[in-house]
């Protein structure tokens, strides 16, 4: 009998370790990235043409910053009677559907607590917009922000010669409005600059699909005729991958700045780790299939398709996974062998290395954006650069074991409180 297990325990291991080993090569492509991104990125050229735009904002409980957004929106160098400003103010409890409204902006109340998150508001708003103003097609396109975002002066128009030049589906250069607040807010706007430098440079250059992550993206009226019908716990993963499935690249703009509030607070960011790990599991469960077909199609999105696959296949997850299994299983055999003290200690050094080797990756990759994205990184003493840099990893490791958390919890979607009351014109001086 001890034969037995121990012949299909090992098997199991040795599965695993080659599965990981074929997915390692299969997305070693995706290295290339990081190489072209570090010298080059897709540039668009100045149009005289103008596009009508609606932008979606959805909201609850946002009267601290709405009306910074809004007046950042109006303080953009387009031609104002372009676009047209609707909020949804969702399950709200505070002046945040007044505000919007004192601020010109088109504004619906929506009052449903089971459906609660960010994808359903979004289709709310959109079905109000079909019916008051005939279709989808009223827009060419539409931009969607969360309400704690601010524009750049030129925002729009940067996105709009995206737009005119073709591209249906745009993402633009996420920065921070509190990069340095602490550890965390440091870490996120890492993270947002992570992908941008590692992937979205580089695909957009290549006429790939970048990935969208959150909000400030522009999608074409044509790429979602029958409104908003993307509502699973990350709506901004879900649509990158319905856009491909659909046959659309999703272009990325570095001259597009846009700016957002990062929380500062652990437990709030472990809640939204969660819900992002959740979210990538339901995007792979209900898109992976359509994007594995799309291989096999072999016509120009083809590889374009498998490339989002990689994207939407939670790599960390099949990482986490074989490490927790493989050492479970280690671990048991040992016990039933009877091993020594130096056995144990061999396996614990196995799994110390592999956290050391990611945490040092991740020290040497916080340190590569903050001298690569330094003239748009706010000013901080150098002190807290390295601070930054160290906490990083932990970031990443919170990451990594939500997404394995995340297959066995029940997670709902619950609002981030944002606080941060800065003004445009207040990030405009500080630069």
């Amino acid at each position: 009998m001890y034969d037995i297990i121990t012949w299909v325990f090992n098997s199991i291991i040795t599965f695993l370790a080659r599965f990981t080993k074929i997915v390692s090569y299969v997305c070693k492509y995706r290295d290339l990235y990081k190489v072209i991104g570090f010298f080059s990125t897709r540039k668009f050229k100045e149009t005289p043409n103008k596009h009508k735009y609606a932008i979606l904002i959805p909201a609850r409980n946002e009267q601290t910053v709405i009306g910074n957004l809004i007046d950042s929106i109006r303080a953009n160098d387009y031609p104002q009677e372009l676009i047209t400003i609707f909020v949804v103010a969702d399950n709200c409890t505070d002046n945040t559907a007044q505000v919007a409204r004192e601020k010109g902006a088109v504004c619906y109340e929506r009052f449903d607590n089971e459906h609660r998150t960010k994808g359903f508001a979004l289709q709310f708003l959109m079905n109000n917009i079909k019916r008051d103003y005939g279709s989808v097609e009223a827009f060419e396109g539409y931009f969607l922000f969360d309400a704690d975002n601010l524009l750049k002066q030129d925002y729009l128009t940067r996105m709009n010669e995206a737009f005119d030049a073709g591209e249906r589906v745009v993402t633009a250069y996420r920065a921070s409005k509190n990069f340095s607040d602490n550890w965390i807010s440091a870490s996120y706007a890492i993270h947002w600059l992570r992908t941008v430098r590692n992937e979205n440079r580089a695909r957009s250059l290549l006429r790939l699909a970048s990935r969208i992550q959150g909000s400030g993206c522009l999608v074409g009226s044509e790429v979602i005729p029958d409104g908003w019908n993307f509502t699973t716990l990350t709506e901004d993963r879900e649509l990158s991958a319905a856009a491909v499935v659909k046959g659309y690249k999703i272009s990325y703009n570095h001259e597009a700045i846009f700016y957002d509030e990062q929380p500062i607070n652990l437990k709030i960011a472990l809640r939204q780790r969660l819900r992002w790990a959740k979210g990538h599991i339901q995007a792979l469960v209900k898109l992976g299939g359509k994007l594995f077909i799309n291989i096999f199609k072999f016509d120009k999105m083809s590889f374009i398709s498998f490339d989002m696959l990689t994207v939407v296949f939670p790599r960390s997850l099949e990482t986490m996974v074989r490490k927790v299994v493989t050492f479970v299983l280690r671990m048991i055999l040992f016990v039933m062998a009877g091993a020594t003290l130096g056995s144990y200690l061999g396996l614990v050094n196995d799994a110390v290395y592999w956290v050391l080797y990611s945490y040092g990756t991740n020290i040497l990759t916080a340190a590569y954006i903050f001298i690569i994205e330094h003239k748009r990184i706010p000013k901080m003493p150098l002190y807290k650069k390295v601070w930054f840099s160290i906490t990083f990893p932990i970031f990443d490791i919170i990451g990594r074991w939500s997404i394995f958390i995340a297959l066995f919890m029940k997670v709902e979607w619950k609002p981030i409180p944002h606080t941060v009351a800065t003004k445009i014109e207040d990030l405009s001086m500080r630069k």
